[in-house]
This record gives structure tokens, C-alpha cells and sequence, in this order.
């Protein structure tokens, strides 16, 4: 049984470390903040929590365990929010929002541009 757990203990710590890995590939790869923040919000919540559910089935059922899982819980609710919070700032205060996103004024726009590209 502990050899059951412990080859899924480190199952999950290996994901979580994957996540991390792809973050900081994510992080130095894009030059805009918006891909950044989208890559960092992925080893926020999941490598986290991979790797935070690795440690609870290395420490077994106790209340060392409902811890661990509480911080999973808090961190699935406040990074998300946090993210959000930051990107939106970035969109509002954005001077050369034309450089990094595509900007549509009007709908009729939109409806050139898809006609465009079906012939």
C-alpha cells in the first residue's frame, strides 16, 4: 500500500512540476503581460494543485491533509480573482492597445472581414 501511494504521490508532484515548467517557458516566451499573466495562471492553479495533492496522498488522511486541501481551495478562489483584477487594469490602462490586440469599432467591421476571409 505505501508503494501504491507513494508512486501516486510522485505521479502528481511530477505533473505539478510539468505545469511549473511549461509557466516559466509561457513567462519568457510572450512579450505582451496579458500572455504572461495567462501562462502564470496556469502553474497557479493547476501546478499547485497537482502538486499540493501529491503532498496530501504522501501525508495519508489526517488534518494535516484537510490543510493542505483548504490552501487548494483558497488559492482556486483568489488567484483566478487576482488574475482578472490585473488584466483588466492592463486593458484599461493600455496605451497601444492596437500593437498587441485586434480592436473592433463597429460590428459592420467584423462582418467585412468574415465575408473576407470565407472567399
Amino acid at each position: 500500500m505505501e508503494w501504491i501511494r507513494l508512486v501516486i504521490g510522485a505521479a502528481f508532484l511530477f505533473c505539478g512540476l510539468a505545469f511549473f515548467v511549461m509557466e516559466i517557458y509561457g513567462i519568457f516566451k510572450y512579450d505582451y503581460v496579458i500572455n504572461r499573466m495567462h501562462a502564470a495562471a496556469i502553474g497557479d492553479t493547476m501546478g499547485i494543485s497537482l502538486s499540493l495533492a501529491g503532498l496530501m496522498i504522501f501525508s495519508g488522511l489526517n488534518f494535516t491533509t484537510l490543510k493542505i486541501a483548504l490552501i487548494v481551495v483558497f488559492l482556486w478562489f483568489s488567484s483566478p480573482v487576482a488574475s482578472h483584477l490585473l488584466a483588466n487594469l492592463e486593458v484599461t490602462t493600455c496605451d497601444d492597445k492596437d500593437k498587441h490586440m485586434k480592436v473592433y469599432d463597429e460590428l459592420s467591421t467584423l462582418e467585412e472581414e468574415l465575408k473576407e476571409s470565407e472567399k
